[in-house]
């Protein structure tokens, strides 16, 4: 006959201890109860189609970082509703494994266009590394007759209201620049609206738009064409690949700066070391001789921050890109 246990008996203690780790096993998701993580690949979302600086980013540092956080990296591209429909299922993913290609417009612009979002940017993610940042350029037709920021902001300013900047549609990257530069310099220029860079573009080399601003890779070809001549860069330093053009800074905004940028970040349900993990090895990936060259590339910086220094960069992008949107009245695609 079996004694019944006391509470003294090894075997009692033993048994209570077993059954609450169980327990607390079960109140686990499976991912978190493993100690090897990652356990399966890990999927990084990109809320863009593929091509473009977001997948060359987001490729660049996922095929460095399989090399050593122990599993593959794959990257998934999930566009739509300006990244929101890809914010919303990494938010609310359940895997452990599941992670996103953050990004100015999705972190920064759309909580301040959008009445309502299906996630928050700051309560359901927690921010990895600040990856990269692609510089944006001002340029203007070459038959405008100025050669510089400062020259155009005199210009445009002895005919207010007559002249006009393009941009790929409300609330775009090309948008926002453009307002945070008149917002800055006290300009009053027409916006253009266009379903894309591509036909703006085409209008603007055409002479039927006076100026834009875009991202480096796709002007860079029509720059050194001269096709399009550039007045500006968003950046806080000269780009190697036109030494000759000063920043909006050096020109008498101090402390400007418009670039896109993209970071990672994952779902605030992850444990702490899984994160921690996370950070090591994909600011180990950023800050690689082989991505910075492979981004270099694209004209795009590099930056591998850590994921505290990237908090403190998406509060401060907020705060400025609230302030333009709110005086421009800037609104999504549908919602003017």
């Amino acid at each position: 006959m079996t004694a019944p246990l006391t509470p003294a008996s090894p075997s009692r203690r033993q048994w209570l201890h077993t059954a609450s780790a169980s327990s607390l096993a079960m109140a686990l998701p499976a991912w978190a109860q493993t100690s090897a993580w990652p356990s399966k690949p890990l999927r990084l979302v990109v809320p863009f189609a593929p091509g473009g600086s977001s997948e060359i980013v987001a490729r660049s540092v996922a095929g460095e970082m399989a090399k050593t956080i122990g599993q593959n990296v794959f990257v998934d591209n999930k566009p739509g509703a300006a990244g929101n429909i890809a914010m919303q299922e990494v938010a609310h993913s359940e895997d452990g494994h599941t992670l996103i290609l953050g990004h100015i417009g999705t972190l920064a612009v759309n909580p301040y266009i959008f009445p309502k979002l299906p996630y928050d940017a700051m309560r359901d993610f927690v921010p990895v590394t600040l990856v990269s940042k692609v510089p944006s350029l001002y340029v203007v037709h070459p038959d405008l007759p100025v050669k510089n920021l400062q020259e155009f902001v005199a210009y445009a300013k002895s005919k207010p209201g007559q002249l006009n900047y393009g941009s790929a549609g409300n609330g775009s990257a090309g948008h926002l620049a453009f307002e945070y530069l008149k917002m800055a310099s006290g300009l009053f220029v027409v916006h253009v609206p266009y379903r894309g860079t591509g036909p703006m573009l085409t209008d603007l080399m055409s002479g039927r738009l006076q100026a834009a601003s875009v991202g480096a890779p796709a002007l860079l070809p029509f720059i050194k064409a001269g096709k399009l001549r550039c007045i500006a860069t968003g950046t806080t330093a000269r780009l190697p690949q036109l030494p000759d053009v000063p920043t909006v800074a050096e020109q008498g905004y101090k402390g400007f700066e418009m670039t896109q940028w993209y970071g990672l970040l994952a779902p605030t349900r992850w444990p702490k070391d899984h994160i921690a993990k996370l950070e090591a090895e994909a600011t180990k990936a950023a800050r690689s001789t082989l991505v910075k060259d492979k981004l270099a590339a694209d004209t795009a910086l590099t930056v591998g921050s850590t994921g505290a220094e990237f908090g403190a960069f998406i509060r401060t992008e907020q705060a400025r890109w609230k302030q333009v949107i709110e005086r421009a009245q800037i609104k999504p695609e549908g919602m003017g």
